[in-house]
């Protein structure tokens, strides 16, 4: 394996390293770890979850809404796999990669929780799939999306349980 190779293989890992931490932050709640995932401002699109178009937001806004939301779940679950990273001309040296992955998001209240909502027996759980397209760029600090764009292809469960997590105080 000769030097180029060898850093193409350092630099894919290092994007893939990135997009995983996003979903690692926030199952784990370390929002420090999830901000360091972004650029200052990063555009976010999650229209074909929401039906809102995608915005550019200032990365603190952004992981605040989130916490917001995924924070106030008994657990979630995102899973990310499949990364297929591409580096635009030049290479991991031009700075600019994008990165497209599966995903597989769980949101869970206990049974207990859901009682405590008044909706004893509900559908406690939603789960996601679709995929993520990430455009990153590489600074100082190493590899920080830019663009995020999530695609839903499919659901299960009840979304009404995401304005029950918005709603929790806890």
């Amino acid at each position: 394996m000769d030097a180029a190779q060898l850093e193409f293989l350092l630099e894919r890992q290092a994007v893939v390293d990135t997009v995983i931490r996003y979903a690692t932050g926030i199952d784990m709640h370390d929002w420090t770890a999830y901000r360091s995932c972004f650029t200052d401002i990063c555009h976010f699109d999650f229209s074909s979850w929401n039906g809102t178009p995608g915005t550019d937001l200032p990365a603190d806004q952004w992981v605040a809404g989130v916490r917001s939301v995924n924070g106030n779940f008994d657990a979630t679950q995102h899973i990310s796999t499949n990364h297929v990273v591409t580096f635009a001309d030049g290479g991991p040296r031009s700075g600019r990669a994008t990165c497209v992955s599966y995903m597989h998001a769980q949101h869970f209240f206990a049974p207990e929780t859901m009682d405590s909502f008044g909706r004893s027996g509900d559908v406690n759980f939603c789960t996601l799939g679709g995929y993520y397209t990430n455009q990153l760029v590489r600074g100082d600090d190493g590899w920080r999306i830019a663009n995020c764009r999530l695609t839903v292809t499919w659901q299960t469960g009840d979304r009404s349980i995401f304005q029950l997590a918005r709603d929790r105080t806890r």
